[in-house]
């Protein structure tokens, strides 16, 4: 072969090894940008779409919670708002009911489950305290005369605690109503002895007062007694022919007769209204609270022992 042949011969192997040359290099560049990726790299995006997928989820339940907690939120204000509406209106009520002597009949029957937790859950006990606590401080800021003339006048139904009770002249059955009704009457019961033994203690001459009749009364001075309630000076009771008289006015009269014989009423003590109206009801009367349900419900003609533990006043 001439020298010019061989010289073509190299320029066209040179050529066809630069196009394959080119041809793979194109290749490879292309499987690089378009498939190819290493170990490390592929674990690095997986953790991030795993990371990226957790954060989602994670937040999604954040929401959720959120919003259920909303809606237990403002269900529970709603409950409560209700709740408050309802007690409010019942205590509003019953206040209404004593003030005007207004039968059980008429309480709406929303009050009763209300009456059961201002017992239950001891709302009436620290209105009880409260009401104690203030007639304790009325006292100890006075000091009765020597001559025995200055004399507060208590109701001795409230510390008798009795435990019949009548709802339009029927018998309250035994009911978780009646049950808190009976536990309030004990501690109605336990709070009046406190104030009674307060007073017993400052020197202050007691006279008792009961809607009982007088036939009942050596029962009834036995019951004080057994309760450790002595050291008054006299217990008012109505004869049979004083049963069917307004109590106001019965008492009344009897506070009016106390007065022209010379004492002074510092003070009436009571849990009903009727016995803190009327004339000469005194300087200061003081209302010992009465569960919803409870007011002018007691019948008072005869003495039913308590049958709670008994705790002493210091106690509760």
């Amino acid at each position: 072969m001439s020298a010019y042949g061989h010289e073509m011969e190299r320029e066209y192997s040179a050529q066809s090894l630069s196009t394959r040359g080119s041809s793979e290099m194109g290749s490879h560049y292309t499987t690089e940008a378009g498939i190819y990726m290493s170990a490390s790299a592929a674990t690095v995006f997986i953790s991030g779409l795993v990371t990226v997928g957790i954060s989602v989820v994670s937040l999604l339940i954040a929401l959720t919670v959120m919003l259920n907690s909303c809606q237990s939120r403002n269900s529970g204000v709603l409950e409560m708002y209700r709740n408050t509406h309802d007690y409010d209106y019942c205590r509003n009520f019953a206040l209404h009911a004593e003030l005007n002597s207004l039968g059980a009949d008429l309480f709406p029957e929303i009050c009763k489950d209300i009456n059961i937790q201002y017992i239950k859950e001891g709302q009436y006990k620290r209105d009880l305290n409260i009401t104690v606590g203030i007639a304790e401080g009325f006292f100890s800021s006075l000091r009765p005369q020597n001559d025995g003339r200055d004399v507060v006048l208590m109701d001795a139904d409230d510390l008798l605690g009795s435990e019949t009770l009548v709802v339009n002249d029927m018998r309250i059955k035994k009911d978780n109503l009646h049950g808190s009704i009976r536990d309030a009457n004990y501690l109605k019961h336990i709070f009046a002895m406190k104030l009674c033994l307060k007073l017993q203690s400052s020197r202050w001459p007691l006279i008792l007062f009961s809607r009982r009749p007088e036939k009942l009364r050596n029962t009834t001075v036995e019951h004080l007694m057994s309760m450790r309630c002595h050291g008054w000076s006299s217990l008012i009771m109505r004869i049979d022919d004083e049963m069917l008289m307004d109590f106001q006015e019965f008492l009344s009269r009897r506070r009016t007769m106390l007065q022209r014989e010379g004492f002074h009423i510092t003070s009436v003590i009571s849990s009903q209204m009727d016995a803190l109206s009327g004339r000469y009801s005194g300087d200061r009367v003081f209302k010992l609270p009465n569960p919803f349900f409870q007011y002018n419900m007691e019948d008072h003609s005869e003495i039913h022992p308590i049958q709670t533990s008994k705790l002493l006043p210091n106690e509760v």
